[in-house]
């Protein structure tokens, strides 16, 4: 009989019947949400001091081979960039690819020249013309 009213139980369960409340239900939930937060600070404590030996490793490095951080190559080339172009009114100038602007060599061909070239022969005639 006992077995009987357990599985009945369970069916209205499955059918969508209301569950028994469980009076600390609130209490379990609560300490649980604790639980996990506790979990997440002890992580992030976790990774922080692996991050810290980490930085040690690489600091080590940089000061055996004369490296410096990004942060402070970024930093010395902005001083730097401002102390070149500090007198000047306007932006300092970029590198510009040869070929790109120049207009000092003549003795390049124009661009009609090159395309005539690569017609036929009786076309080139009559473009030349």
């Amino acid at each position: 009989l006992d077995f009987f009213l357990r599985a009945t139980k369970d069916m209205g369960k499955m059918l969508g019947g209301e569950e028994e409340k469980d009076p600390d239900a609130a209490k379990k939930e609560e300490e649980r949400q604790e639980a996990l937060r506790q979990q997440e600070e002890e992580r992030k404590a976790k990774h922080a001091r692996m991050e810290a030996e980490r930085e040690k490793v690489r600091q080590t490095i940089r000061d055996k081979y004369g490296l410096k951080k990004k942060e402070e190559k970024e930093a010395e080339e902005k001083a730097a960039m401002e102390q070149a172009c500090e007198g000047s009114l306007t932006r300092p100038k970029k590198a510009i690819p040869r070929g790109c602007g120049d207009d000092d060599e003549e003795d390049e061909e124009s661009i009609l020249d090159t395309v005539l070239k690569f017609l036929p022969g009786p076309l080139q005639d009559m473009f030349k013309k």
